[in-house]
C-alpha cells in the first residue's frame, strides 16, 4: 500500500519539526494511540489500537527515525504486531518546506500488512489508511498552530 500527500501547516518549519519529534504531541494526534515513548533520539515504542471493518487490533511496535536532516526531512519506519489480527510494517519519507508564511509537509508512505487485516481487501485498507492520515494531520496541524 502506498499513500502520498501534503499538508499546509500554519506554523514555521522549525516549530513543525519540533512537533514531529515530540512524543506527547504525536501521541495526542495519532488515532488510537495508547502510548508513545521515546527510547532514544531516534527510537520510539508505541501501542496503537485500530479497528478496520470487522477486525479490531492492538498493535505493539517500534519506530525508528533515520536520514535525519533537521529541520527539513527524515524517514520514519516501524513495525508492529497485532497478535491474531496480523502485522503491519512500513515507512514514510517526510519533508518540510517553507510555504506562504507556514510550512508545507509532504509525505510518501509505503506499508505492508499481513494476517487477518490483509484479508479485508485493498479498498477497505486504503480507505482506512487515508482516513487515519487525514485525522492525524487535522489534529497535528491544529496542535502545532496552537503551540506556535
Amino acid at each position: 500500500m502506498d499513500l502520498t500527500g501534503e499538508e499546509r501547516i500554519a506554523a514555521p518549519r522549525d516549530v513543525v519539526w519540533k512537533a514531529l519529534n515530540d512524543p506527547e504531541i504525536l501521541k495526542a494526534c495519532i488515532p488510537g494511540c495508547e502510548s508513545l515513548e521515546k527510547v532514544s533520539d531516534t527510537e520510539l515504542t508505541a501501542v496503537v489500537g485500530v479497528k478496520i471493518g470487522p477486525v479490531k487490533a492492538r498493535f505493539n511496535g517500534k519506530v525508528q527515525l533515520t536520514n535525519l536532516n533537521p529541520p527539513s526531512s527524515y524517514t520514519i519506519s516501524g513495525e508492529g504486531s497485532g497478535g491474531i489480527a496480523g502485522f503491519a510494517k512500513g515507512g514514510a519519507k517526510v519533508s518540510l518546506a517553507d510555504k506562504d508564511g507556514g510550512t508545507l509537509l509532504t509525505y510518501d508512505v509505503e506499508a505492508q500488512i499481513g494476517g487477518k487485516l490483509a484479508q479485508l481487501g485493498q479498498r477497505l485498507i486504503n480507505s482506512a489508511a487515508k482516513k487515519t492520515a487525514d485525522d492525524f494531520f487535522e489534529k497535528f496541524a491544529a496542535a502545532v498552530a496552537k503551540g506556535s
